[in-house]
């Protein structure tokens, strides 16, 4: 059983902060965030491998890619990390068992979420892929279901985690470890006590592994994104066939390969 567990750090408990998640404004509280990165990955480590998982492999799916402080990891695991050559949310290793996602967000536009976006907060506001709306949840199961791996966990605030139940059904193992006040806000609840609900939940997930159907769209794929400026929607070179423009701050990306295509956003 191979499980692959993409981890961001928005949605990581005991964050509340945007110093917490950023390298270039936190200074200590970066660090704080990094020691707390480390934590709840070694939780859903050790529930992975208690629910019978025979190798873990990680994913640092946040900013730059290089948060977690690899001395503090389970040393059972292996780790991806840095400017990675491939689209954000697909797999590193396409035949992997089990998708996991830890340390999710909403996205953008959610009321209330803890900094919701989707990839960019800044260039445009929502996305669609096949005509569904998806945040970054909604693209890595995508990207996922393409080798037919199903999303088995969500860790996050209250908002992604009701955005994992409507996308991804009742099966998906979900734990809440902080309810959204705002962009950047939320009430926090403590530390040590969702770490082991992240370790329980994780070990029930590899357990019941093909209970939650893989979520699939079927080719070919239009992924559109509405610019939150004409200004964004004027640099994309449109040819009418591939790329499409739709109004004013609607570019819309047509292809048949769904993770190129999500590596031209």
């Amino acid at each position: 059983m191979r499980v692959y567990m993409s981890v961001d750090m928005e949605g990581l408990a005991g964050v509340a902060l945007r110093e917490q998640i950023s390298r270039y404004l936190g200074g200590r509280q970066y660090q704080q965030g990094r020691r707390l990165v480390a934590a709840e990955v070694n939780a859903a480590v050790a529930g992975a491998f208690a629910g019978g998982a025979t190798d873990v492999i990680v994913h640092d799916n946040h900013g730059s890619s290089m948060n977690m402080p690899i001395e503090q990891l389970d040393p059972r695991i292996h780790v991806y990390m840095g400017n990675l050559p491939y689209p954000q949310h697909a797999l590193l290793e396409p035949d992997v068992d089990l998708y996991l996602c830890l340390g999710y967000h909403a996205a953008q536009g959610r009321m209330h979420a803890f900094r919701d976006h989707t990839v960019s907060s800044s260039r445009w506001s929502d996305v669609w892929l096949n005509g569904i709306a998806v945040g970054e949840l909604g693209l890595s199961a995508a990207c996922a279901g393409v080798y037919g791996i199903p999303v088995g966990l969500v860790v996050g605030d209250d908002k992604v985690c009701a955005e994992a139940r409507a996308l991804l059904g009742s099966e998906v193992e979900i734990v809440s470890v902080k309810t959204g006040l705002g962009r950047h806000a939320a009430k926090l609840l403590p530390v040590v006590d969702q770490h082991d609900r992240i370790r329980k939940a994780t070990a029930r997930a590899v357990r019941r592994w093909d209970a939650v159907p893989p979520l699939v769209f079927a080719p070919p794929y239009e992924l559109c994104l509405q610019y939150t400026s004409p200004e964004f929607a004027d640099a994309r070179a449109c040819d009418g066939v591939n790329t499409i423009r739709r109004d004013g701050t609607t570019i819309c990306l047509r292809g048949d390969n769904l993770i190129e295509l999500v590596g031209r956003i």
